[in-house]
């Protein structure tokens, strides 16, 4: 994360605005089937931060609870997918690094879900690579 910069955010509308009083403790390109899904794209880009870190200045976002554990955050007027929280971990937060103001503020670390990766799809980086979680190897 670039050190000076404030990292705030919103959705392609405007109806919500965020911002985070901390640099996130970790960032992934996700390609699980869900995240593509949710997204329409094939790897969604995720910061964490502890909950207590992020502010809505501006509305919040709508839940789809896409498990009995994950709720997936969007806009309602516009669509956009903004968001993602584990109920099983309520402590932290996990916003899309597409949402903010300046995406060069904060660069992914690892991919996860790699297995759903589309063959065509080649990102070339040297980010460490897991085939599911990064629990799951």
């Amino acid at each position: 994360m670039k050190p000076t910069t404030q990292l705030q955010g919103g959705c392609l509308c405007g109806a919500l605005r965020y911002k985070v009083s901390a640099a996130p403790f970790d960032s992934d390109y996700c390609h699980c089937h869900q995240c593509q899904k949710s997204t329409g794209a094939m790897a969604a880009c995720w910061m964490d931060f502890k909950a207590d870190q992020v502010t809505w200045l501006q509305g919040a976002p709508k839940e789809y609870a896409s498990s009995d554990t994950i709720r997936r955050g969007f806009c309602e007027q516009c669509g956009t997918s903004i968001s993602y929280r584990s109920t099983d971990c309520p402590d932290y937060y996990t916003l899309s690094i597409a949402s903010l103001d300046d995406a060069n503020a904060v660069v992914p670390r690892y991919h996860i879900y790699t297995d759903n990766q589309p063959d065509w799809l080649k990102i070339a980086d040297d980010l460490p690579r897991y085939r599911q979680s990064r629990s799951e190897g």
